[in-house]
C-alpha cells in the first residue's frame, strides 16, 4: 500500500505540476513563440521587399545612365556639328575678308597704274614739247600750246 500512495501522491503532484504549467509557463512560452515566428516573417517578407527595391533601383539606375550617355552623346554630337558651323562660318568671313582685300589691293594697284600712266603721260609730253623746240629751234611755250599738248597726252 505504501506504494500505492507514493505512486498517486505523484501524479497528484505531477498533475499539479502540469495545471501550473498549462496556467503559468505555456502561455507566455507560447506567446513569445508566436511572436518570434512573426519577427521572423516581418523580416523575411522585409528582405524580400528590399531585394525587390534593390532589383528596381538597379534597374532605375540602368536606365538613367542610358539616358545620361545618350544625352551626353547627342550633346557632344551637337557641340560637334556646332563647332563645324562655327569653322565654316569662319571659313566664310575669312573667305570674304580675302576677297575685299583683293578687290582693294586691285583697286589701288590698278589707281597706282593709272597715277603712273598720267605720270607719264605728263612727262612725255614735256619730252614732246622739249623735242619740238629743238626741232623748231626755239622755245616753245606750254601754256600757249595747252591744248595741243592735252589732246597729244590723251592720245597717248
Amino acid at each position: 500500500m505504501n506504494m500505492n500512495l507514493t505512486v498517486l501522491g505523484q501524479l497528484i503532484a505531477f498533475g499539479i505540476f502540469v495545471y501550473f504549467c498549462l496556467k503559468f509557463v505555456w502561455p507566455p512560452l507560447v506567446a513569445a513563440m508566436n511572436e518570434r515566428q512573426a519577427k521572423i516573417a516581418d523580416g523575411l517578407d522585409a528582405a524580400n521587399r528590399a531585394a525587390r527595391d534593390l532589383e528596381l533601383a538597379q534597374d532605375k539606375a540602368m536606365t538613367q545612365m542610358r539616358e545620361g550617355k545618350e544625352k551626353a552623346a547627342e550633346i557632344i554630337e551637337q557641340a560637334n556639328k556646332r563647332a563645324n558651323q562655327i569653322i565654316d562660318e569662319a571659313k566664310e568671313q575669312a573667305r570674304a575678308e580675302g576677297d575685299r582685300l583683293v578687290a582693294a589691293a586691285q583697286a589701288e594697284i590698278e589707281q597706282e597704274v593709272n597715277r603712273a600712266k598720267e605720270e607719264l603721260r605728263k612727262q612725255v609730253s614735256e619730252l614732246a614739247v622739249l623735242g619740238a623746240g629743238k626741232i623748231l629751234g626755239k622755245s616753245v611755250d606750254a601754256s600757249t600750246h595747252g591744248d595741243l599738248l592735252n589732246q597729244l597726252a590723251d592720245e597717248l
